[in-house]
């Protein structure tokens, strides 16, 4: 029914014209058809030059900022440099037990007034702050420290930390210090004793270079006579640098350190 629908409108619309044509021929008179008014000429149109059409133009380019000076990269990325701690580097850090009894929480670190301030709390735990930025072959490293607590203390100073060990220059609060070449063990490879360490409540500096054979170390700038110290036996190559703080039997200890030095030997 669909289909045919479309045919019967058709035919009925064919029927009703064809009723339509036969009434006007027989009811309504013929009239003469209307002359036609005369059409006025068209005028031929001109060749008039046409408008070149204007392209619009792209819009202008933003203008580029002007270059500024490259950032400076964090001390976390640089080779040499002087870290003040103005905030937390977020360095590697790890507390050894000298004492297995001794509880290394009791080990803490904090920020303040541009300086790391440690505090320990139980004997004999070595806090260790290792920078692993870079690793180096040939390198000085200094500190400058300022104890605020017993005078009872440990600073330490390392250099080329890698898997295979390190050498660790410590100077403890009475003047003493010790170099090692950590490698399977704390091996001692020269010690002495110093009147340039600063007692009691003080501000010390020390330093320790690392270069080739060559292991030098000193005391608010004094420099002991075994040093340079000549190491061949453990020949350690590369490695990271840092600094540990430790208790020794004495508590609490609370040192403050202003700033830490990676430098050319």
């Amino acid at each position: 029914m669909k289909v045919l629908r479309p045919f019967v409108l058709i035919a009925t619309f064919i029927l009703i014209v064809g009723l339509a044509c036969s009434v006007n021929l027989t009811d309504t008179p013929t009239e003469a058809p209307a002359t036609a008014e005369p059409v006025a000429p068209v005028e031929k149109a001109t060749d008039e030059p046409v408008a070149p059409v204007v392209q619009p133009e792209p819009p202008a380019e933003p203008a580029q900022p002007e270059p500024t000076a490259e950032p400076v990269a964090p001390a976390a990325q640089q080779e040499f440099f002087t870290e003040e701690f103005d905030q937390d580097p977020q360095w590697y850090y790890e507390v050894v037990q000298g004492d297995s009894t001794s509880d290394v929480d009791q080990a803490t670190y904090s920020f303040d007034f541009g300086r790391m301030i440690f505090d320990i709390l139980e004997r004999e735990l070595y806090a260790y702050y290792l920078y692993e930025g870079n690793s180096y072959e040939n390198v000085r490293v200094d500190i400058n420290v300022e104890n605020r607590g017993v005078n009872t203390q440990q600073v330490s100073l390392i250099c080329r930390n890698s898997d295979e060990g390190w050498y660790e220059f410590a100077v403890q609060s009475d003047g003493l210090w010790e170099l090692y070449a950590v490698s399977d063990g704390y091996n001692r490879i020269a010690n002495g004793g110093s009147t340039a360490v600063k007692q009691g409540k003080a501000i010390n500096q020390y330093a320790l270079v690392c270069d080739g054979e060559k292991l030098s170390f000193f005391i608010n700038g004094v420099e002991p006579k075994t040093s340079p110290y000549v190491e061949r036996k453990y020949a350690l190559r590369r490695g990271n640098v840092g600094f540990a703080i430790s208790s020794r039997s004495a508590t609490p200890v609370k040192m403050e350190v202003d700033w830490f030095q990676i430098s050319q030997p």
